[in-house]
């Protein structure tokens, strides 16, 4: 089974064909193609490794299943003795991705 060590979104993910992976949202519409930069790749069953320098010349292929808002996090300020408190959230906008061919 081959696998591959794709950069999107200033992070590392490893992925498999027809994996789904959340990722930073990615501004193109639903069912789109998109091109990711490949780190490295292999195949466990032949233990072999092909790592790029930084980035191998072949890209991996995905489609963007959809485009969705991430889970609500909480931000808070606080400053020690001066009662001052400010809370803040935010949902921030994530893409689902299908791995289509590494």
């Amino acid at each position: 089974m081959k696998f591959a060590v794709i950069k999107t979104g200033g992070k590392q993910y490893i992925v498999s064909e027809n994996d789904e992976i959340i990722v930073d949202h990615i501004n193109q519409e639903p069912n789109s193609e998109v091109t990711l930069d490949k780190l490295a790749e292999g195949d466990y069953e032949k233990n072999v490794i092909t790592l790029g320098d930084p980035l191998l010349k072949t890209k991996t292929k995905g489609l963007i299943v959809e485009n969705i808002k991430g889970d609500k996090l909480r931000v808070a300020r606080y400053k020690a003795k001066t009662r001052y408190r400010k809370v803040r959230g935010f949902r921030p906008m994530l893409s689902k991705i299908k791995i289509v061919g590494i």
